[in-house]
């Protein structure tokens, strides 16, 4: 579609839509998704625009002898995975995926990367057509051979335009409404403005940016970069060596994202809330930080910290540095990214957390 023809339709189908609310939809209830929640759920009630409920598809589970929707919706917190911050009560949870989607002009998904596929799939052909996506997916899709962005697999499989969200965003502190940034990333500019509109607060500031492949692909290869610095922390190396394993990181995201999407990447979106905003406070503060700290100190698996540290959930830094692993394998092209390599050899295959350094006293920012 030309880009002439994408600003049409969005404009099509904004007229559409202007003639009721706009009614959300958050898919996913996690530590994040129950953050934006918030943010959300305070925005339509002052917004007209947007419809004053907000639908949360939440995946049940019993907590505390209770159902977790439940709990949400009686006592408007998500004690398991945000304990300790209210939601508004504009905020309604809904176990059945349909129900909470099928009518949505407007789907924040918000779930672990793992599970887009099944999700997906099980809404295709049950939205509107005129609905607009955004996702808060930090990753990459595993099972392919080449390169495909968690939007690429909701373009396609649910028939929507997808914008993306990516930034310096620890889920907690924006619960809390620190001041923070973040950027959103959009192939149909006015789509991208009208989720700022839904998203913004004076707390959470946002940017919009055209490059949207480079803020999603920022988003899913920094988490990579965070585990180098927890690993790094947790080894006891001083801050000079974690300063140059975040420097590496960052020159191995850029020069991943120039291999992949050539032509389509613009250096200055390595410097938005969702390029180096976003990798600094991963490697300094982030789960996968946190985790991995935790892994080289005390020998415990990844799985076993998971478990222990994120109440089951799935560490993304590990499950995105496979997948790369396996592209840049396929591709003959592990050498000019020995950062990346090591974080896979690592927490897959065994090689000591120490020897993460070896491979960066030969990289080649060096030669």
């Amino acid at each position: 579609m030309t880009t002439i023809k994408k600003e049409f339709y969005s404009l099509r189908c904004t007229l559409v839509r202007a003639a009721a609310p706009l009614k959300v939809c958050i898919l996913g209830s996690g530590n994040w998704g129950s953050a934006i929640a918030k943010i959300i759920g305070n925005n339509v009630k002052q917004l007209k625009k947007f419809a004053p409920l907000v639908k949360m598809w939440v995946l049940e589970e019993t907590v505390n002898g209770r159902k977790l929707t439940d709990i949400i919706n009686e006592d408007h917190e998500n004690v398991k995975y945000l304990p300790g911050h209210k939601l508004p009560d504009s905020v309604v949870a809904v176990p059945n995926l349909v129900e909470a989607a099928g009518d949505a002009d407007l789907l924040v998904f918000a779930i672990p990367q793992q599970f887009i596929h099944r999700i997906c799939e099980d809404m295709a052909g049950k939205v509107p057509k005129r609905a607009l996506g955004i996702s808060l997916v930090k990753g990459v899709d595993s099972g392919t051979q080449d390169l495909k962005l968690i939007s690429d697999v909701i373009r396609e499989k649910v028939g929507i335009d997808v914008s993306v969200l990516m930034g310096a965003n620890i889920a907690n502190e924006v619960a809390e409404e620190s001041f923070c940034e973040s950027t959103i990333g959009s192939k149909v500019k006015s789509n991208g403005l009208l989720f700022k509109e839904l998203l913004q607060t004076p707390n959470f500031r946002i940017t919009v940016v055209d490059d949207a492949d480079t803020v999603e692909l920022c988003g899913a290869l920094k988490n990579i970069v965070a585990v180098g610095a927890g690993l790094s922390d947790g080894l006891g190396f001083g801050s000079n060596t974690k300063a140059a394993i975040i420097r590496l990181g960052l020159m191995e995201m850029v020069t991943f994202a120039r291999i992949f999407f050539k032509g389509r990447v613009s250096t200055a979106t390595f410097l938005e809330s969702c390029g180096v905003g976003d990798l600094i406070t991963s490697c300094y503060r982030g789960r996968n930080h946190r985790v991995a700290e935790a892994f080289a100190k005390t020998g415990m698996t990844i799985e076993e910290l998971e478990q222990e540290m994120l109440n089951g959930q799935r560490l993304q830094g590990p499950l995105t540095s496979a997948q790369v692993y396996h592209i840049l394998q396929q591709k003959g092209l592990l050498d000019q990214f020995p950062l990346f390599t090591a974080i896979y050899q690592i927490c897959y295959e065994g090689k000591p957390a120490g020897e993460m350094i070896t491979n960066l006293q030969n990289h080649p920012q060096h030669k």
